[in-house]
């Protein structure tokens, strides 16, 4: 099965993905406290004047399943938090194969979405790369979003940041992560019509 690789700093980055129990505990649940906070804030929750992420529980809670979660996909996701501030940038990777339900999805995105600039990668080839540093409604956090378009599978991993001030600082980063990203596959031998076997006689 197709599975996701990338190598992020470790000096920068801390990542949510295969880290069990205490281990990564402290910056999986400030990352979801974050994507949490954003969420209400884009559905009209969060209260006038609150700029800290709420719902410590819900967070902590989250998080203790997170790991479990990002297990059973089995390398198809994979996430990263910013080590020096968790709550500042979370950064996920993700593999999908290509179904005509998704293309149509993507095909139907809103017209902003296709202010995109080329992004190449040596695995990955030639891809797409959109910022949204200040998005039109206020309550929707800036991001970027990074997409390959395999032919079987779209690759895509998006930035999610909680300071609009620091957008650009933190992007060079993201990029360094997404120059990464590669698809492996366990092939055993025969199951390429590209595998040569020679016979050891």
């Amino acid at each position: 099965m197709p599975r996701l690789q990338a190598d992020a700093d470790s000096a920068r980055w801390v990542a949510v993905t295969g880290s069990l129990g205490f281990r990564g505990r402290r910056h999986r649940k400030a990352a979801i406290r974050m994507l949490l906070n954003q969420a209400g804030r884009a559905a009209g929750g969060a209260a006038a004047g609150s700029d800290r992420p709420r719902g410590g529980f819900l967070a902590w809670a989250v998080s203790q399943a997170t790991p479990l979660l990002l297990r059973r996909a089995d390398g198809r996701v994979l996430v990263w938090v910013w080590r020096d501030d968790p709550e500042l940038v979370v950064v996920m990777a993700q593999l999908q194969e290509a179904t005509p339900q998704l293309r149509t999805a993507r095909a139907m995105m809103p017209i902003e979405y296709d202010d995109t600039e080329e992004f190449r990668t040596p695995a990955l080839g030639a891809g797409e790369k959109l910022v949204m540093d200040l998005p039109k409604d206020p309550r929707t956090p800036p991001f970027a979003t990074y997409t390959w378009d395999t032919g079987t599978h779209f690759v895509t991993l998006t930035a999610v940041c909680s300071d609009r001030s620091r957008v650009a600082t933190i992007l060079p980063a993201v990029d360094e992560i997404a120059r990464t990203l590669r698809i492996v596959d366990d092939l055993s031998v025969g199951e390429s019509p590209t595998v040569l076997r020679i016979d050891p006689a």
